[in-house]
């Protein structure tokens, strides 16, 4: 299945599962990421790469160590100062 790019910044940003885009019953519902079991672990690929990109972009330092939690949270920021991925908000 392809995602346009709109989804595939919900889904670095861990805002929605591939479930939610789908509109497949029993998807996972948005929490903040505070409130993630997994938050603690370290970052994903997807999350990763769109930093680097998001980061390049906001000329600001990419730090490779953040949580999954924390990634999100960056990605979030730097959307804001980016105006990146702002529109489907």
């Amino acid at each position: 299945m392809i995602y346009s790019n709109d989804n595939e910044e919900k889904l670095f940003r861990g805002d929605e599962s591939a479930e939610d885009l789908t509109g497949i019953k029993g998807s996972n519902t948005i929490k903040d990421p505070d409130d993630w079991t997994t938050g603690d672990e370290p970052m994903t690929g997807a999350q990763q790469s769109y930093l680097t990109t998001l980061s390049t972009e906001a000329g600001e330092e990419f730090n490779e160590s953040l949580t999954k939690a924390q990634a999100s949270k960056r990605i979030e920021e730097l959307q804001h100062k980016t105006g990146r991925g702002l529109d489907s908000e």
